[in-house]
């Protein structure tokens, strides 16, 4: 089983994370509503099996609670993948959520890169029942979204390219974001052979 467990304790957070990537349940806790919905959005569209639980000073904002559980979920999807042997190390996938439209492309390469260009004008996720969509009501800053990539892609060591085709709705592009990402990174773990992808021999 390619699995792995991640504690970590800093002075800002308590993260316990458990990462399957072949499979399993997931049970998020983070203290912070929409960052547990990402992670289960991502959990039930990638397959992998995954609990986080953190403890963060989200007292003073969920900045380091996103970004640590990036930093843990990283480390623990570069522990589980080992060698690589195998597995089909890149894949892109374009997903569609409402008006939204995103794509991802990941490569598995052994060299963490994020390439972000994901233009949201809210500060704020916003209310979905504000039409007009000029209140910024939720307590989750957008530019979190990217501190939480930034953070996977470095420890996880894999290249990951994000694009936004289309989009207006604060909330259905960062779903984009997640799903994209989830349905990305299950197709590159993907095995079907027995060799290091690489013409090098290593990734």
């Amino acid at each position: 089983m390619r699995e792995s467990t991640i504690s970590r304790k800093t002075n800002e957070t308590k993260i316990n994370l458990y990462l399957n990537l072949d499979g399993g349940d997931y049970e998020i806790d983070t203290g912070c509503g929409f960052l547990n919905h990402m992670l289960e959005l991502f959990a039930s569209h990638s397959g992998f099996g995954l609990k986080v639980s953190c403890v963060g000073d989200t007292d003073v904002d969920f900045h380091h609670t996103v970004e640590d559980v990036g930093i843990a979920l990283g480390l623990a999807f570069l522990y589980a993948i080992g060698d690589k042997k195998g597995i089909e190390r890149y894949a892109s996938v374009i997903i569609p959520m409402d008006e939204s439209l995103v794509l991802c492309a990941v490569d598995i390469s052994g060299r963490g890169h994020l390439s972000y260009n994901v233009k949201i004008k809210s500060a704020k996720v916003l209310d979905e029942s504000d039409e007009k969509k000029t209140r910024c009501v939720g307590l989750f800053d957008t530019e979190l979204v990217e501190e939480f990539f930034e953070a996977f892609s470095r420890e996880a060591k894999v290249t990951l390219h994000f694009k936004k085709m289309h989009g207006k709705n604060t909330h259905h592009i960062i779903e984009a974001v997640f799903k994209s990402f989830a349905r990305a990174l299950k197709a590159a773990v993907n095995v079907t052979g027995d060799k290091i992808p690489s013409s090098k021999g290593v990734l």
